[in-house]
C-alpha cells in the first residue's frame, strides 16, 4: 500500500459513495422488498446480491443498460463476460425470431447443430463437440468424461479458480483462506456447505504457474494409486483479477499430463470468444484435450458446450458415458450461437476489442502512474482489469498478499455512480461488446481518475 493512501480514509469514501448509489435506488429497494418474500433473498442467484439490497433492471441496448430507477449505466459486467455481443443485438434478434415460429423445443437435433460444432471446431482445433445448457454442466460432463476414459476417480484443478457450482469443483476456490498449506499440498476447502465430505478428497488443488509443485503432485497420487482422471484449470485465471500463465508453463502442463495419462480440460467458460475468436487455446498455442465453454456463446441465452479430441470423446460416441440434458442443443440456443460465430465476432469484432481494451489498459495505466496506485492494469481481447497489488499476482498465495478488495469495492461504487456499471461484489474485471466504444471506455477511466484523485487527496 503506498505512503498516500489511508485505510481510513478508503473506508470513509466507501461510505459516502455507498450512501449516494443507495439514494438513487429507491424503486430496486422497493422491489426488493416484494421479491424477498417467496424468492430467496429476492434474487435468483446467491452473485446477484448486494449489500444492502440488489439492483434491479429494467431493460439493456447495446453498451447500456437501465435500472428500475431509471439509472443509465454503460455495462461492463455484461451478465458476467455473456454478452460481448451487446444488448439486443440485431444479428442474434434476427436469428431468435426466425426460429421461434418455426418451433423452440424438440429434444432432436437440427441443422444449427452440426454448424456451430463445425465453427467450434475451427476455432479451436477439437473435432468434437456436444452441448450442454450452462457452464457448470460443460465443466460437470466433461470430469466425468474423463473419468470415465481414464477409469479414475481423482480430479485436480486449480487453487483458487472457479468451474461452476457442482461438488466436485466446489473445493479451494478464493476465499478467507489464511492456511492454505504448502505448494505441494494444498488444502482441500469447501466453498460454503452441501459439499458431501466423502467427495472432497477426490478433488486436489494444485498452484497456478507452478509445473514442478503439479508434477510432484501428480507422482505423490501416483504412489498412493490415486492418479488422477483429470487436471481442469483456467489457461489464463479469471477469478483473481486476470492472472495469465507464465512463459512456458502451459507447455510444460501439457507434456506432464500427457506423459502422465491424465485428461487435462482447459475451462474457457469465461475465456471462450472473449479473449479472442479460439479462446485461450489458441491465443497461448497449447490443445488441451478438452474445453468447456458457455457465457459468450450464444448471445445471452443460457448455452454450454464440451470440445475434445476423438480419443477422449470416444466414450460419448461410444455410449459409455450418458452425456445427456433435455435442452441441450435447444434450437433457439444454437440459432443465437451459430449467428454469434457466424455474423457477430467476426475478425473485425476482435480488432474492435483490441483497439479498446488497449485504451481502457492505457487509460487505466497513466491513472495509476499519476496518483501512485498499487496496481497494474492487464487484459486480452474483450476482457481486462485494473489490479489493485503492488506486485504481480500470479497465483492464490500473491493474489492473498497483495490484492486490495477495499479498493475494489470503492472502484464500483465510484464507477456505478458515475454511469458505469462494473460486476458487482467481484474483483475489477470488465468485458467488453462489440456495441461499446471509446466514449464508453472513457467514462470509465474518468471514474477511476476521480477515484484515485480523492483517495490519494491530502
Amino acid at each position: 500500500m503506498t505512503a498516500s493512501i489511508s485505510e481510513s480514509r478508503i473506508k470513509e469514501l466507501t461510505a459516502k459513495e455507498g450512501e449516494k448509489l443507495n439514494a438513487k435506488l429507491g424503486k430496486s429497494r422497493e422491489m426488493y422488498n416484494e421479491a424477498r418474500k417467496h424468492l430467496c433473498n429476492g434474487v435468483a442467484s446467491s452473485y446477484q446480491l448486494r449489500d444492502p439490497w440488489p439492483i434491479y433492471v429494467d431493460h439493456g441496448s447495446g453498451s447500456k443498460l437501465w435500472d428500475v430507477d431509471g439509472n443509465e449505466y454503460y455495462d461492463f459486467h455484461n451478465g458476467y463476460g455473456a454478452m460481448v455481443q451487446g444488448h439486443g443485438n440485431p444479428e442474434i434478434g434476427k436469428a431468435i425470431a426466425e426460429r421461434f415460429p418455426k418451433g423452440t423445443h424438440f429434444a432432436l437435433p437440427d441443422e444449427d447443430d452440426f454448424v456451430v460444432a463445425d465453427e467450434l471446431t475451427q476455432r479451436f482445433g477439437l473435432p468434437k463437440w456436444r452441448f450442454t445448457n450452462s457452464g457448470s454442466e460443460a465443466t460437470m460432463d466433461a470430469i466425468r468424461i474423463a473419468r470415465a476414459y481414464t477409469h479414475r476417480d481423482h480430479i485436480m484443478k486449480i487453487f483458487g479458480s472457479y468451474h461452476g457450482h457442482h461438488d466436485a469443483v466446489m473445493i479451494s476456490i478464493v476465499g478467507d483462506y489464511e492456511n492454505i498449506g504448502d505448494k505441494n499440498h494444498l488444502k482441500k476447502i469447501p466453498y460454503g456447505a452441501g459439499i458431501p465430505k466423502s467427495l472432497i478428497p477426490l478433488t486436489v488443488p494444485v498452484p497456478f504457474n507452478d509445473a514442478d509443485a503439479l508434477e510432484a503432485r501428480i507422482r505423490e497420487m501416483e504412489t498412493d494409486d490415486e492418479a488422477p482422471a483429470c487436471l481442469i484449470m483456467e489457461a489464463c485465471l479469471m477469478n483473481m483479477s486476470i492472472v495469465p500463465p507464465e512463459p512456458g508453463y502451459l507447455e510444460k502442463v501439457r507434456e506432464i499430463t500427457k506423459r502422465h495419462g491424465i485428461v487435462l480440460i482447459f475451462d474457457e467458460v469465461k475465456t471462450g470468444l472473449t479473449i479472442g475468436p479460439g479462446g485461450a487455446t489458441k491465443l497461448f498455442g497449447v490443445t488441451p484435450d478438452m474445453v468447456t465453454m458457455a457465457k459468450a456463446i450464444s448471445g445471452g441465452l443460457p448455452m454450454g458446450a464440451i470440445g475434445g479430441t476423438d480419443e477422449v470423446m470416444s466414450v460419448v460416441e461410444s455410449g459409455e458415458v450418458y452425456q445427456v440434458g433435455t435442452y441441450s442443443g435447444n434450437p433457439l440456443c444454437v440459432a443465437a450461437a451459430r449467428a454469434n460465430l457466424e455474423k457477430v465476432l467476426t475478425p473485425e469484432a476482435y480488432k474492435l476489442f483490441d483497439h479498446l481494451n488497449n485504451r481502457l489498459m492505457e487509460g487505466c495505466t497513466e491513472v495509476i502512474k499519476k496518483y501512485d496506485f498499487p496496481g497494474y492494469s492487464i487484459g486480452f481481447g474483450a476482457k481486462g482489469c485494473v489490479t489493485f497489488s503492488p506486485h504481480k499476482i500470479i497465483d492464490y498465495v500473491t493474489f492473498k498478499q497483495g490484492q486490495r478488495t477495499d479498493l475494489n469495492q470503492l472502484c464500483w461504487l465510484y464507477a456505478a455512480n458515475r454511469g458505469v456499471f462494473m460486476t458487482p461484489g467481484r474483483e475489477e474485471e470488465w468485458t467488453l461488446s462489440v456495441a461499446h466504444d471509446d466514449a464508453a471506455c472513457d467514462a470509465y477511466i474518468n471514474a477511476f481518475a476521480e477515484m484515485a484523485h480523492d483517495v490519494t487527496a491530502e
